[in-house]
C-alpha cells in the first residue's frame, strides 16, 4: 500500500490550532474567561520562542557528540536530539531536566515536573504553557513518525503518549474536584491535547483513502472498485497499525478516529448532488455487508467492553443509517423528477408501464439488498407520487388561469394523463402497500383534476363552434371543417379510448356541435332566395356526411344511437310533396318533443317550391300531432326564432 506523508508542522507549534480549540471548550464560559486564555497564550508563545531557541542551541552543540555516540539511545535516535547538552544560558536546573525529559520521549515524566513547576510559586513569567506546548508538539511529532514509519521502534515514546493523556484526565478530575474555577480548567493546555491527537490521526488517516474520481463522471462498477479498496487495502492497513496503539493505551482513540474518517469519506460521497439511487443503493450495501461479516477489523474491535455495543459497530450502523436517509432523498428526487418528465403538459402522455417501472424499478433494486429497506424506498415513492400529484394539480389549475395554450389538443393531453394516472394507481395498489389515506387523496386530486379540464375543455370547443357558426350558412368556407379534423386528430390521438371518460366526452361534443349548428341553422336569414335555399341544403347535406364520419371514427358502434337532428331535417326538407313531410314530420315530433312550431317554421323557409297551402297543412299537422313538451338535453328547447317580415309563419306568399 502506499505511504502518504503528513505534514506535522502545525502541531508543533500550536498558535492558531490550540487558539480554535480554546474557542470550542469555552464557548460555555463567561467572556472574561476568553479574554484571560488569550492573554495566557500570549505570553505562553513569548516563552515558546524562548525555550525553543534555547534547545535548538543545545542540539547545536551536542550534535557531534550524538554522532560519535553511535544512536544507542532509541528515544534520541527518534528524535534526533543530543544526548548531552551543555548548560544553557539563564535555564533553571528544573527547566533542564523537563527539556531531557522531552528529547528522550518521557513525556509523562514531563508533564509531572511541568506541574510541579506550574504550582510551585516560581512560575510567574509563564514557563510552564511554554514547556507544555514543547511537549505537546513533540508528542504529535512521535505520532506522526509512529504512523508513518514502523511503529514498533516507537512503541515506548508511544506509550508515554497514552500516559500523558491519562494524567491529563486524572489532572483535570482533580482540579474539578477541588475548588479551582472552571475557567481555569478550560483554558488549561493539556485540556485540547486528545482533540490535537485525534485531529492528527484522521488527519493521517483520510490521507491513507484510496482516491476516487468526481462522483459525476464516476459509474457503478468505479464506485464498486474503490469500495472494493476501502475493504481490502485501506481498513487492513488502519487494522495493522492498531496493535501499537493499543499496547500504547490509545486504541480507543485510535478507532475513534478510523470511524470518524470512513464516516466522512462515505458521508462526502454520498452527498454529492450528482449521486444517484444505484450508487447510495451500492455504499449502503457495501456497509450492510461490513456490518453482517462481522470480520474483525479495527471497525469491529476484538475485545469490546460487555456494557458497551462496539464502536466498530456503532460506526456502521451510523454509516448504514446515514445512507439509507441519502437513499430515500435521492429516490423521492428522482421518481418526482422522472414523474414531471413523463406529465409534462407540453409534451405527449407515456405508456402506463413507463410510469409504473418509475416507481418500482428503485423498490425491486432496494428488495435485493433488503427487504426493510425495500418497504421505505417503496413508502419514500408512493409519498413522491402524492407530492406530484398535488403539485401537477396546482400546474393544471395555472394553466386554466392563464390559458395561455386554449387549444384543445392541449386540454385532451392533460385528460388523458389524468386517465393513466388513475390505471397506473389502481395498479400500483396491488403491487405496493398503499394506505386507504393515500388513496383517498389520489382518487380526490384526479376526481378534481378531471373535472376542471373536462369543463375547459368543452367551454373551448363550445366557443371555437359558435364562433364558425356565426357566418357559416353565408360563407362558403367557414372553418367548421377545420375544427371538426382537428376534433377527429385529437379524438384519435387519445391513448385511452376504452376508457368510460373518453366516451362520455366525445358524446358531449357531439351534443354541443349539433346544438350550436341547429341553433345558426334556425336563426339564419329568414328571407333566403331560391338559389340560396338550394346552397343551404346542399351545405346540410355536407356537413351532416363529415359530422357522421368524424363520431363514427371516434366512437366507432358507439355512435349509433346519437341523436341526428340534421338527417331528421334533411329527410323534411327532401321529401318531394307535401304528403311525405308529414310523414318525415312524426318521427322528429316523437325524438324531438322540444321542437316549438316557430321552429319548424324556419325549417320550411329552407324548403324550396313549397305552396302557402301545403306549408299552412304541415303547421296544423304539427299542431294536431304535438305532445307535451318535455325538458331535454337536446337542440331545440333554448333556440329562439324571431319572426319574419310576413309573421309567425315566415312565408313568403302571405
Amino acid at each position: 500500500m502506499r505511504k502518504t506523508k503528513v505534514s506535522w508542522g502545525p502541531f508543533v507549534g500550536r498558535d492558531s490550532k490550540r487558539e480554535k480549540m480554546a474557542g470550542e471548550h469555552t464557548r460555555m464560559l463567561p467572556k472574561a474567561a476568553h479574554e484571560e486564555r488569550k492573554k495566557q497564550e500570549a505570553k505562553g508563545r513569548g516563552k515558546l520562542k524562548t525555550v525553543a531557541g534555547k534547545l535548538l542551541k543545545a542540539v547545536a552543540s551536542g550534535k557531534e557528540a550524538a554522532e560519535k555516540a553511535g544512536g544507542g539511545d532509541v528515544a534520541g535516535n527518534l528524535l534526533k536530539m543530543a544526548t548531552s547538552r551543555k548548560e544553557t544560558e539563564g535555564e533553571t536546573p528544573a527547566e533542564e531536566t523537563i527539556c531531557g525529559f522531552i528529547e528522550q520521549g518521557k513525556f509523562f515524566e514531563a508533564c509531572d515536573h511541568i506541574y510541579d513547576l506550574e504550582h510551585s510559586g516560581n512560575d510567574s513569567v509563564g514557563k510552564s504553557e511554554s514547556l507544555y506546548a514543547l511537549l505537546a508538539g513533540r508528542m504529535w511529532t512521535v505520532v506522526g513518525e509512529a504512523l508513518s514509519e514502523s511503529g514498533r521502534m516507537f512503541l515506548e515514546p508511544l506509550q508515554s503518549v497514552g500516559e500523558s493523556l491519562k494524567w491529563e484526565k486524572q489532572k483535570e478530575a482533580e482540579w474539578l474536584g477541588s475548588s479551582q474555577e472552571t475557567e481555569s480548567v478550560s483554558t488549561w493546555s493539556p485540556n485540547f491535547w486528545r482533540k490535537d491527537l485525534e485531529e492528527k490521526l484522521i488527519q493521517y488517516m483520510t490521507a491513507q483513502i484510496p482516491p476516487f474520481g468526481s462522483s459525476s463522471n464516476a459509474d457503478e462498477t468505479a464506485l464498486k472498485q474503490h469500495l472494493r479498496q476501502l475493504e481490502t487495502t485501506f481498513l487492513p492497513s488502519l487494522e495493522h497499525r492498531s496493535g501499537f496503539f493499543k499496547e500504547a493505551g490509545l486504541l480507543v482513540t485510535y478507532t475513534h478516529c478510523c470511524h470518524a474518517s470512513l464516516s466522512s469519506h462515505l458521508s462526502t460521497l454520498t452527498d454529492s448532488n450528482s449521486f444517484s439511487f444505484n450508487q447510495c443503493l451500492l455504499v449502503y450495501e457495501w456497509g450492510l455487508k461490513m456490518y453482517k461479516s462481522g470480520s474483525e477489523t479495527c471497525l469491529r474491535p476484538r475485545q469490546t467492553p460487555q456494557h458497551s455495543l462496539s464502536l466498530g459497530v456503532q460506526c456502521l450502523v451510523w454509516i448504514i443509517l446515514k445512507t439509507e436517509e441519502k437513499l430515500l432523498a435521492v429516490a423521492r428526487k428522482e421518481v418526482g423528477k422522472a414523474l414531471k418528465e413523463a406529465f409534462d403538459i407540453g409534451k405527449p402522455p407515456c405508456a402506463d408501464a413507463a410510469v409504473i417501472q418509475i416507481l418500482t424499478e428503485k423498490t425491486e433494486a432496494a428488495w435485493r439488498v433488503s427487504e426493510s429497506l425495500s418497504e421505505k424506498v417503496e413508502a419514500a415513492c408512493l409519498e413522491e407520487c402524492l407530492r406530484f400529484l398535488e403539485s401537477y394539480e396546482n400546474e393544471v389549475r395555472s394553466f386554466l388561469q392563464l390559458d395561455v395554450c386554449s387549444g384543445i389538443c392541449s386540454s385532451l393531453r392533460i385528460l388523458e394523463n389524468c386517465c393513466i394516472l388513475r390505471t397506473v394507481w389502481h395498479k400500483l395498489t396491488y403491487i405496493c402497500s398503499a394506505s386507504t389515506g393515500q388513496d383517498v387523496k389520489v382518487n380526490g386530486f384526479l376526481d378534481r383534476m378531471e373535472d376542471e379540464i373536462t369543463e375547459h375543455f368543452l367551454q373551448t370547443v363550445t366557443s371555437k363552434v359558435k364562433g364558425t357558426m356565426k357566418e357559416h350558412f353565408k360563407k362558403c368556407d367557414s372553418g367548421f371543417d377545420h375544427i371538426l379534423e382537428s376534433l377527429k386528430q385529437s379524438f384519435l390521438a387519445f391513448g385511452k379510448k376504452k376508457t368510460d371518460a373518453y366516451e362520455a366526452l366525445v358524446k358531449a361534443v357531439n351534443i354541443i356541435i349539433i346544438t350550436e349548428y341547429m341553433q345558426a341553422l334556425l336563426t339564419t336569414s329568414r328571407k333566403p332566395s331560391s338559389v340560396q335555399r338550394r346552397r343551404i341544403v346542399s351545405k346540410i347535406e355536407e356537413d351532416h356526411r363529415m359530422l357522421q364520419t368524424v363520431f363514427k371514427e371516434c366512437l366507432g358502434p358507439a355512435a349509433g344511437p346519437l341523436k341526428d337532428p340534421i338527417k331528421a331535417i334533411l329527410e323534411l326538407i327532401q321529401a318531394s310533396d307535401a304528403e311525405g313531410m308529414k310523414i318525415a314530420l312524426l318521427p322528429i315530433l316523437k325524438e324531438f318533443p322540444d321542437l316549438r312550431k316557430e321552429h319548424l317554421s324556419a325549417v320550411l323557409d329552407i324548403k324550396d317550391s313549397l305552396s302557402r297551402e301545403d306549408r299552412a297543412a304541415l303547421l296544423k299537422a304539427f299542431h294536431n300531432c304535438r305532445e307535451s313538451e318535455t325538458e331535454a338535453n337536446l337542440p331545440f328547447p333554448d333556440t329562439e326564432v324571431k319572426p319574419g317580415k310576413y309573421g309567425l309563419c315566415g312565408c313568403l306568399c302571405c
